[in-house]
């Protein structure tokens, strides 16, 4: 992955043939044009979690069409970090009972999910 500093607060990600953009919003100097940086992050988690879900229906042959994941976070006052994330996997009506507690299990392997337990270890320098 190669990370390009662009105009203004702009960040390009090229990865895997692909460009992830990113910016800052207005009142932090950006142009608001892309999400920032940690949207992206908490992104990857609700994406990561919906992956698990999208998998668990599938190999149970029950329709994902209409199963939303919401994610919602609260923040510490006093350090303005994140303290807790809410993920709440909105079911349709007919979802099978039986596999409540087992999708919330799905979602929970999420691998962004799990480094956040096992960070790994950073390593900055210049070269």
């Amino acid at each position: 992955m190669e990370i390009y500093l662009g105009k203004n607060q702009k960040i390009e990600a090229y990865h895997k043939g692909f460009v992830i953009r990113t910016d800052q919003p207005l009142k932090a100097g950006g142009d608001n044009e892309h999400p920032s940086p940690f949207d992206l992050f908490l992104a990857s988690i609700g994406t990561c979690a919906g992956l698990y879900v999208k998998s668990f229906c599938r190999q149970r042959k029950i329709s994902d069409s209409d199963i939303r994941l919401i994610l919602k976070t609260q923040r510490n006052s006093s350090t303005g970090m994140i303290k807790s994330i809410d993920i709440t996997i909105s079911l349709p009506p007919g979802f099978p009972a039986k596999y409540k507690d087992a999708v919330i299990k799905a979602a929970q392997q999420c691998t962004v999910k799990k480094h956040i337990f096992e960070p790994p270890e950073f390593n900055i320098n210049t070269g």
